[in-house]
């Protein structure tokens, strides 16, 4: 198995200060292209080709946000993303990309809590700004993706004094 990852550039300080987003897709051309777009914004990109690898890779990255594929072997995006909720102790935001965007299927991913589908082939734009309003809504403000700047995950919590 073969995982792409796309740290982009800087050391490691720059590295973990943007939001990851995992991108899982069977096409490896949609992958790479979406992966250089969402880079390009300044975000940190994590690839899979499938479903079961989306998986795995939840569980060793740092992930922010999901865009799924739904059609890829393996697992579908669905599924991908209800073993990651019940493996995961947090709600990680999840966006699905299809072609057969049925009503079925859309009743389906929002009651798995999906954040948004969108048809395929995509629009870049809508991309974005679907991830944005995602990210937003899970980690509040996401101050700098309206002005072309790197976006930057939230400052931790520091513990509480006892």
């Amino acid at each position: 198995m073969t995982t792409e990852t796309r740290p982009g550039t800087g050391d490691t300080q720059k590295h973990e200060s943007r939001f990851s987003v995992l991108i899982a897709d069977d096409d490896r051309g949609t992958r790479e292209t979406l992966g250089e777009v969402l880079e390009n914004q300044g975000f940190r990109t994590v690839l899979a080709a499938d479903g079961g690898q989306a998986v795995e890779l939840v569980q060793v990255e740092l992930i922010h946000v999901i865009l799924f594929d739904m059609n890829m072997p393996r697992l579908t995006g669905l599924e991908a993303f209800a073993v990651i909720r019940q493996t995961l102790d947090k709600m990680l935001p999840a966006v699905l990309m299809t072609a057969d965007a049925t009503n079925d299927l859309i009743r389906r991913a929002f009651q798995a809590h999906v954040f948004s589908v969108i048809p395929k082939p995509v629009n870049t734009n809508i991309v974005l700004n679907t991830l944005s309003r995602a990210l937003a809504k899970v980690y509040g403000n996401i101050g700098g993706m309206e002005r072309g700047t790197p976006p930057t995950p939230p400052a931790p919590t520091p513990p509480a004094a006892t």
